[in-house]
This record gives C-alpha cells, sequence and structure tokens, in this order.
C-alpha cells in the first residue's frame, strides 16, 4: 500500500534552516499533488504548502517567502525547505497525498534560542 515517509526535522536557532523531505513508496508519485501539513501543540492542523505535479507550489500567508516546496519525481520526494525559521513555526511537520489518502508520520521541527 502507498506511504510516505518525513524526516528532517530537529531543534534550530530563531534565523535557521531546515530541510524536509517526503518520500513516497508503492505510489504512482509524479502525476500526484502532494502537501505539508503541521500541527503545534494546543493548535489546529494547518496547511503550510503544497506542490502539484507541474511542480507549482501554494503557501500559506504565514509562510510566504521563507518556506520553499519542491520535489524530484526521480526519487519519489517532495521537500520543503525553510529559511528564517521563527519561534512560531515550531510545530509536528507531516506530508500528505490527497489521491490516496495517505499521511506521513510527523517529524518535530522546534525553533528555539
Amino acid at each position: 500500500q502507498a506511504r510516505l515517509v518525513a524526516s528532517g526535522g530537529g531543534l534550530v536557532q530563531p534565523g535557521g534552516s531546515l530541510r524536509l523531505t517526503c518520500t513516497a513508496t508503492k505510489m504512482i508519485f509524479s502525476t500526484k499533488d502532494i502537501a505539508w501539513y503541521r500541527q503545534a501543540p494546543g493548535k489546529e492542523r494547518e496547511l503550510v504548502a503544497s506542490i502539484n505535479s507541474y511542480s507549482n507550489g501554494n503557501y500559506a500567508d504565514a509562510v510566504k517567502g521563507r518556506f520553499t516546496i519542491s520535489r524530484d519525481n526521480a526519487r519519489s520526494s517532495v521537500f520543503l525547505q525553510m529559511n528564517s525559521l521563527k519561534p512560531d513555526d515550531t510545530a509536528v511537520y507531516s506530508c500528505y497525498a490527497p489521491a490516496y489518502r495517505t499521511w506521513s508520520q510527523g517529524t518535530q521541527v522546534t525553533v528555539s534560542s
């Protein structure tokens, strides 16, 4: 069955950068939209960014200009480059394939000095 694995989270200081990776298996990947979501403690899960099969990205207002989503179909992977990180970006990040209704496990991102 289709599966997504998220990786790349960690602890970073404000202003720092992280790159998250979402890798798919058993999925027709190249034609499918993939999205990154995040959930902070005590808050609802929110859409961070999504990318379609043409590599067009859409972003939440809170991350526009700081985050970049991209994909490498040869590696069945989607990346989320996160720059200028803020404490408010602290959350568990997960990726999602709507066509397969499949979520990855979460990867923790903590932005703190």
